[in-house]
């Protein structure tokens, strides 16, 4: 045990100095290969002492199952105002205070909106220190990498709050509002580390590139890269554990200052939306972004030789298939499916006979056919 714990802080220590020299780098076309190799080193001790910390005796976990039509996360330092924020848009009761860690546990609420029936979770304020572990860390993290979209409080008196939120999150693989790059990687037995490209690379050298790849015992590999990436991407290709969620930042307790000030936190943090729970000042407009944000749709359904439903939509994420409604109505929907008919913006003409590939439009009329 004390070796491991040695081991750990060996790890940590020599992360601060990877980082420490990091900082002081500057980027440029000269030390691009150098800062590469700098931050897949880090990443590979990230994932060393993830592996230590797996399996080391148990934890306390959440267990949180996801219900409704999409999952939102308030993520927060303590007494950022999740918890009054959570009362507000749902019909929960979530005990607050003016003290830090007031939620010791996941709180769920159920926000209804548009006809959507949306999961919010107040999860324990996150601290410094989370990704590796600090203050029930790794928990918290996992509850927010399954969320569909996570909602950034800043308290409107501690802007620098976002900083740190944000390199916590990307730390603990969370990607929030990034694209997942279009990389391939097929490791081979011999002829080393092939590169094709579709579009010309102006962020990363094929020379780092190799560098990177053999940081991560990567001798032989094909790799094709369709996205213009940095190093930071290509190594979350390689590491492969990565969550890409949409996110929005959302700047709490404008009711604590005055209009010069906010206009000040407003120019430096460029929030999606500024908000007082505690007053009810957009509270509404945060439902709207929510709602906007998770990309849901309305879909009305139609039973053959009947009028359509046009009171309660079935709610489904944009770009959603006839299959994915399928699955979403009853488990043996897919398997008796023979045809559906659509009528609204994703078919030609009304009544257009699709199968279970076909992609749905807000407000298209369904009628599924089974056999």
């Amino acid at each position: 045990m004390a070796k491991e714990a040695t081991s750990k802080k060996d790890a940590q220590s020599r992360i601060k100095e990877l980082e420490e020299e990091l900082r002081k780098t500057p980027y440029n076309k000269r030390t691009q290969h150098h800062i590469g190799l700098i931050k897949a080193q880090i990443a590979k001790l990230r994932e060393k002492q993830e592996r230590q910390g797996k399996g080391k005796g148990k934890h306390e976990g959440y267990s949180i199952r996801k219900t409704g039509d999409g999952t939102v996360v308030l993520v927060g330092f303590p007494s950022s105002g999740k918890s009054t924020l959570l009362n507000k848009i749902t019909k929960t009761e979530s005990r607050t205070g003016n003290y830090d860690f007031t939620t010791l546990n996941v709180v769920p609420g159920l926000l209804e909106y548009r006809h959507a029936k949306i999961q919010v979770l107040d999860v324990p304020g996150i601290v410094r220190g989370a990704a590796s572990g600090k203050g029930r860390g790794k928990e918290v993290i996992s509850v927010i990498r399954n969320a569909d979209l996570i909602v950034v409080l800043i308290d409107a008196t501690q802007p620098k709050q976002l900083k740190f939120l944000k390199k916590e999150l990307f730390d603990a693989g969370i990607r929030m509002n990034e694209k997942k790059p279009d990389v391939k990687i097929t490791r081979t037995s011999k002829n080393g580390i092939v590169i094709g490209t579709t579009k010309k690379l102006t962020r990363l050298s094929k020379e780092t590139i190799k560098g990177i790849m053999k940081e991560f015992k990567i001798i032989n590999a094909d790799v094709v890269i369709r996205d213009n990436i940095t190093d930071d991407q290509l190594i979350d290709c390689i590491e492969g554990n990565r969550a890409y969620i949409k996110g929005v930042i959302v700047v709490n307790k404008i009711d604590l200052l005055d209009k010069e000030r906010l206009d000040e936190v407003k120019k430096m943090l460029k929030p999606d939306l500024v908000i007082s729970a505690e007053h009810e000042i957009g509270v509404e407009e945060l439902k709207e972004l929510i709602f906007e944000r998770l990309d849901l749709i309305r879909i009305y359904l139609k039973q053959p030789g009947k009028p359509a439903d046009l009171k309660e939509p079935l709610i489904m994420f944009k770009s959603c298939t006839v299959e994915d409604v399928c699955n979403k109505l009853h488990k043996d929907f897919v398997r008796k499916f023979r045809f559906c008919r659509v009528w609204g913006k994703s078919s030609k003409f009304d009544g257009q006979r699709f199968n279970l590939k076909h992609i749905l439009a807000d407000e298209d009329i369904l009628e599924i056919h089974l056999s």
